[in-house]
């Protein structure tokens, strides 16, 4: 296995032209508020344009697809339709809300198989018909190193099909729970957790209390530092973020929103083995994903160009 490829420096990210707060996700999310109009889409466009060029300075290989439609308002977030994996296989993912499965696309996925080693595609899309849905790494955060598939059961998050996807992939699948203060479970994984090389960032009060020592002794075993993250700072998108590997090594692609959240301690374990690198995608914010969800990582490696 590629160490390169564990902690990804290409990733897939997609600017939309008509950006809006999807309103048919809005239900079970609790980090979205309803957000539309002319100005907060001309924000997005410009935020998702401007965290794609300060990537690429920091060394990252950014594919940048555009959305000029109107029909996919939450296409910014495509960790939740694909995923790519340091063995070679590219996998689709059924979405939860119909508006989400336009979301896939042939361009992106061809484009992929064209530029990388891609040894096994699956593609999970069909069983949004039988009602069980599973976001890509929204729904799943990976230890790509230790292979290990973290999931908390949620709507978005099929326990049947999560179990099935792991089988698929050879990973070790984790399925825990985690609510809110209002006793509403965490749409999605990621952003409750976020697994680096050396450390996790995890909102454990949100887990309960009988499930800490099974996933305490995941971390250990795998060797991460845990970063343990409150409430509020799982709220501010501070689990939200992903780790990559730049021009001078790994950094830590988070939003502004996240960064000023964290405290100096917090941000001084992260900074031991990672750069912390701050991104303003506010407007994105409103739709309740950050960072993390706007970045989809290609862990495969590159073909070979003809001589």
């Amino acid at each position: 296995m590629n160490a390169k490829a564990i902690t990804p420096s290409q990733i897939v990210m997609i600017r939309p032209h008509h950006f809006m707060s999807n309103p048919d996700t809005l239900a079970d999310n609790a980090f979205q508020v309803a957000a539309g109009g002319q100005q907060l889409s001309l924000l997005a466009y410009q935020q998702v344009s401007a965290a794609a060029d300060a990537l690429s300075a920091a060394g990252i290989t950014v594919h940048l697809f555009d959305d000029t439609g109107t029909t996919t308002p939450d296409s910014v977030f495509p960790n939740n339709w694909f995923s790519t994996h340091c063995s070679g296989e590219l996998v689709t993912y059924p979405m939860y809300v119909p508006n989400r499965r336009l979301e896939v696309r042939s361009d992106i996925t061809d484009f992929i198989k064209a530029q990388y080693q891609v040894s096994r595609q699956l593609d999970f899309t069909g069983e949004a018909a039988q009602g069980r849905f599973l976001e890509g790494t929204g729904s799943m955060v990976l230890d790509q190193q230790a292979g290990i598939a973290y999931a908390v059961a949620s709507k978005r998050t099929d326990a049947a099909l999560f179990n099935q996807c792991c089988q698929a992939l050879a990973l070790q699948p984790v399925l825990f729970d985690a609510r809110d203060a209002t006793g509403q479970p965490v749409y999605h994984t990621n952003v409750l957790m976020c697994v680096a090389e050396h450390f996790v960032l995890i909102g454990l009060d949100m887990v309960p209390q009988t499930q800490h020592a099974m996933l305490l002794a995941h971390f250990a075993a795998s060797g991460k530092t845990v970063i343990r993250l409150t409430e509020q700072q799982i709220t501010q998108f501070c689990g939200n973020a992903i780790e990559l590997k730049g021009k001078n090594g790994n950094l830590l692609a988070l939003s502004t929103t996240a960064f000023t959240a964290l405290t100096t301690e917090q941000k001084a374990q992260i900074e031991q083995s990672a750069k912390l690198l701050p991104l303003d995608v506010s407007s994105i914010e409103s739709a309740g994903g950050s960072l993390r969800c706007m970045i989809a990582g290609l862990h495969l490696q590159p073909r070979q160009k003809p001589a």
